[in-house]
This record gives structure tokens, sequence and C-alpha cells, in this order.
């Protein structure tokens, strides 16, 4: 452990002066007059001191955090048994997947406009589209990680008595948890990009629409604070997986 936080405190400062380095470089070449595009670290992390004072700030935080919440909740509750189930079960696999590969490359953020037609442009309607690109990463991975189960291991179970109840709860679910945790990291990245997308429409609150309002007023330093606040948000999301996957599958190698 001690080891991991040596190493994120040595990306911290390599990152800080890359920053640090970029800031320069920009604020030389920019034009004279003009402010330069690219905030020093120290500037961004002041502000960000004073704002996490401030109670819009954490209100922004809070109702991003819901909505990337109630989306992974929602995802995994609706992808997970329905890939086990169907991984598990060839016949009904077969059926249909001329479905999932039809709707499985699909752009799912160019039906935003529809998305926010049918579920409004509230809470509702962003973390439907959250869940409607969540869903197919969780779901293909766990479909194809309950496929890719050897079958001795069914047939030890059943030579021993075992049910097919008791195939899911102690082979199927456990062997697919690791593939599941892969899948809600690699989500990560994903979910907090499209909320950046959902929030930049019809709403007043979220780090979406606190980076571009400060967009808008040309007030770079405040979007870097939030574009800061959203990267940290999808590294907890990361560790948090992490450390889940850690706990759960201690079984596995590493």
């Amino acid at each position: 452990m001690r080891r991991r936080w040596v190493q994120y405190a040595m990306a911290t400062v390599i990152l800080l002066l890359g920053w640090e380095a970029s800031a320069w470089v920009a604020e030389w070449f920019a034009p004279t007059g003009s402010a330069s595009v690219i905030p020093h670290p120290g500037h961004v992390l002041g502000l960000l001191g004073l704002e996490m004072v401030t109670p819009s700030f954490w209100q922004h935080v809070g109702v991003s955090s819901y909505r990337v919440a109630m989306a992974l909740v929602i995802s995994f509750v609706l992808a997970v048994p329905t890939g086990l189930y169907l991984g598990s079960t060839p016949k009904l696999d077969r059926i249909t997947q001329p479905l999932v590969y039809l709707s499985y490359p699909i752009p799912k953020i160019v039906l935003l406009p529809v998305v926010f037609l049918i579920f409004g442009l509230g809470n509702a309607g962003k973390i439907a589209m959250l869940v409607l690109i969540l869903f197919f990463q969780l779901f293909i991975t766990t479909r194809d990680a309950a496929r890719e189960l050897d079958r001795e291991f069914k047939y030890s179970l059943f030579s021993l008595g075992g049910t097919k109840r008791h195939l899911f709860t102690h082979v199927i679910w456990p062997s697919s948890l690791p593939a599941i945790f892969t899948a809600l990291r690699i989500a990560t990245g994903t979910v907090i990009a499209v909320l950046f997308f959902v929030e930049s429409v019809g709403t007043r609150f979220g780090l979406g629409f606190y980076i571009l309002d400060a967009w808008g007023r040309a007030d770079i330093t405040e979007m870097f604070v939030g574009i800061l606040a959203m990267s940290a948000m999808g590294v907890i999301l990361y560790e948090l997986f992490e450390g889940l996957e850690k706990w759960l599958c201690g079984w596995k190698p590493r």
C-alpha cells in the first residue's frame, strides 16, 4: 500500500511539472495582452482551495456524483445478470446474438437528442444516457466471461449433486467477477466523458455545466478547477473498483 502511494505521489509530481512547463510555453506564445490558455497549476490549486469552502461548488460535485452513481448502479443491475444468464445459456445466446451485434456498434452518444426527448432534460434524461452507454460495456464483458467458463467446472459441480442455482452462485458469478470489475474500471473513463456531454445541455448544476460556464466567461482558471474536479472523480471511481476487486477476488492470481 505504501509503495502504491509513493508511485501516485511521483506520478502527480511529474504531471504537475509537465503542466507547469506547458503553462510557461503557452504564456510565452500567447498574443500580447491575451490570457494564456493554460493556467499555472499553483493558480488552479489555489482557486480550488477557495472553491472547496463554497456550498455552490459542492452542489455541482454532488449533482454529478449522484448522476454517475445512479447510472452505475442501474447499469450494473440490468447488464450483469443479463450477461451472466445469456453467457451461460448457449441457445438463448445464439438467438439474441444478431440483436446484440446490430445494436452494440451504434455510437450511443448520437442518440442523446432522442433520449432527452423521451426522458426530458432533467436528471432522468442524463442518467438514462449514461445507462445506455454503460449497459453495453458491462453486458458484453460479462456475457463473454460467462461464456468462457470451462465445462469441466460445470460437470464437476453437477457430479457432486449441485443444481443450476449452485452453478450460478458458486461458479459462474465468482469466476466472472474479475472481468466485471475490469469492465467497470474501463467504464469509469467513459462515464466521466459522457457526463460532460450530458451536463452541457439543459442544466444549471453539475461539473460539466461548471466547466462550460467558466469557459463561456473566459475564466480559464475556474474552467481548469472543474476539469481537475471531474478528473478526481474518475480517479476515485477507478480506485474504488480496484479496491473492491482486491477484496472480493482475493483468490485471483496477480
